[in-house]
């Protein structure tokens, strides 16, 4: 019996499940490891700016070594991330309910303030992201 099935059946067993009948386990084969950074830049594939924006702020880090979400240095109300700030964000979040402590709650939230208020939310690094390829990219588009 494959692991994952033999574990899942042991779970059942301890906690009651015979009762219950067997239990269902998933045989999948767990997805590629995958980096933080890929997976940002995958999830803003059409909005490249805001991955350059990610790595400026956070350089790719939702949480620190010790599994805490990542915190900005300079002001640690900014989290995750795109370092989406929970005092001016945390209870629209909240009320969109969108986790911004989740790496994939604060990309969302980072995609809604993107498309609410554009760049301004992270202004304070654009002297970083504003030498990458996708705003100069961006930058030419509007010239056009």
């Amino acid at each position: 019996m494959p692991f994952a099935a033999s574990f899942a059946l042991a779970v059942s067993l301890a906690l009651g499940g015979s009762q219950a009948g067997p239990v269902q386990a998933s045989t999948a084969p767990m997805p590629a490891a995958q980096s933080v950074e890929d997976y940002v830049r995958g999830y803003f594939k059409e909005e490249p700016l805001l991955a350059e924006i990610a790595k400026c702020e956070s350089h790719f880090k939702q949480f620190d070594k010790d599994g805490t979400v990542h915190r900005g240095v300079v002001n640690n109300q900014d989290v995750g991330v795109m370092q989406i700030n929970e005092h001016y964000h945390l209870e629209v979040s909240q009320k969109l309910g969108i986790d911004i402590y989740s790496l994939q709650g604060n990309l969302a939230y980072g995609k809604y303030l993107y498309d609410k208020e554009g760049v301004q939310p992270w202004i304070s690094s654009g002297p970083c992201w504003k030498k990458s390829q996708a705003y100069k990219d961006l930058q030419s588009l509007a010239l056009k």
